[in-house]
């Protein structure tokens, strides 16, 4: 890496953390991220050359993975065991929605889009598809599908989602109806450096894996760990999981370029209208498993939206909607999604 590099780098942290104080200033909702990320989302389609620097995002998972942990007390966990045929559910729809939204979009662009007819189906399908926008395009490209669409979708859906729903959710008032509370609540700062370094290790383990999202997952894993089986060291320093948030904010942002907006314009426009209609009726999804579980409709509405995990748990944690439950339905989608999507697809089982 140049000096360059690090400059924009520097440029865009210093964007991010504007936007985050003027947005804390303003009492906008979660600030810490949404700030950065309409920022710097606004700033690279506008031609910035904004830069987002990985070891820094992966210390971002690591740390907002370790601090959730920290809310899967005995009792949560037993709750959330609780509803393994509500998380079924939940796996099922997202199949079955990611399903529906990439025909829909095969439809939209049927005759516009080159390529062969199975090439066609394939990016509709893996950009459809409600898992991480990494891993979806990797697995569209084994499948000789459009690569750059399919990311496209999946930033722009991960957008949308992370946009419409916590703004939605804090000018409705749906906020602050959970008193789930992390294990540990103080900090203690001679525990704390245990803590990072075993979910530190845990994130490292998780990395050799070659898995999915390994830093979130590697420490959310170790923290659950620890506090399932009753031992609390430290809580996480709030500055800490700010920052994190606003590292997250950068990394969502900056996969925006001024080439995007001319991306296929209709592809984009499809994606963002479908990618609006699937919140609404994840939310008919959601208040269905409400009133099924007793559950409040607000936390299965972060648990089943198609939006990312990290996303979504940081919305839960800062909205106090039930960050176990919602963190739970994330987790075992996004495995559930990386596991059977493409053998669906490969023996047509979901074309």
């Amino acid at each position: 890496m140049d000096s360059r590099f690090h400059l924009r780098a520097a440029a865009t942290l210093a964007l991010a953390v504007a936007t985050a104080s003027l947005c804390v200033w303003l009492h906008t909702p979660l600030p810490w991220m949404l700030g950065p990320l309409i920022a710097t989302a606004l700033a690279s389609v506008l031609g910035a050359p904004t830069q987002s620097w990985t070891p820094l995002r992966n210390v971002a998972q690591w740390a907002i993975g370790g601090a959730l942990g920290l809310y899967f007390t005995p009792q949560v966990s037993a709750l959330v065991l609780k509803l393994w045929w509500a998380i079924l559910l939940a796996i099922g729809w997202a199949l079955l929605l990611g399903w529906g939204f990439g025909r829909w979009l095969q439809n939209v662009v049927r005759g516009r889009m080159p390529g062969t007819e199975a090439e066609q189906r394939a990016t509709t399908y893996f950009a459809g598809a409600i898992g991480g926008a990494s891993e979806m395009t990797l697995l569209a490209e084994r499948a000789g599908a459009r690569t750059d669409l399919v990311a496209a979708a999946h930033s722009l859906r991960l957008l949308v989602v992370t946009i419409l729903l916590p703004v939605g959710m804090t000018w409705s008032g749906m906020h602050g109806v959970d008193a789930t509370l992390p294990g540990p609540r103080a900090v203690d700062w001679g525990a704390l450096p245990v803590l990072l370094a075993i979910t530190g290790v845990g994130s490292f383990l998780m990395s050799r894996t070659g898995r999915a999202n390994p830093w979130f997952i590697g420490a959310l894993l170790a923290s659950m760990g620890l506090t399932v089986a009753g031992i609390e060291l430290s809580a996480m320093p709030q500055p800490l999981t700010n920052a994190a948030q606003l590292i997250i904010g950068i990394s969502l942002g900056v996969r925006f370029r001024a080439e995007f907006v001319h991306t296929a314009p209709r592809w984009l426009a499809a994606v963002a209208f479908g990618t609006v209609a699937m919140i609404g009726v994840c939310i008919l999804f959601a208040l269905l498993l409400a009133w099924t579980t007793g559950l409040h409709p607000a936390t299965l509405i972060l648990g089943t939206s198609p939006g990312g995990i990290a996303e979504m748990a940081i919305t839960a944690k800062v909205l106090q909607l039930g960050v176990p439950v919602v963190t739970a339905f994330q987790v075992c989608r996004l495995v559930a999604v990386l596991v059977l999507v493409e053998p669906l697809h490969r023996h047509g089982w979901l074309r």
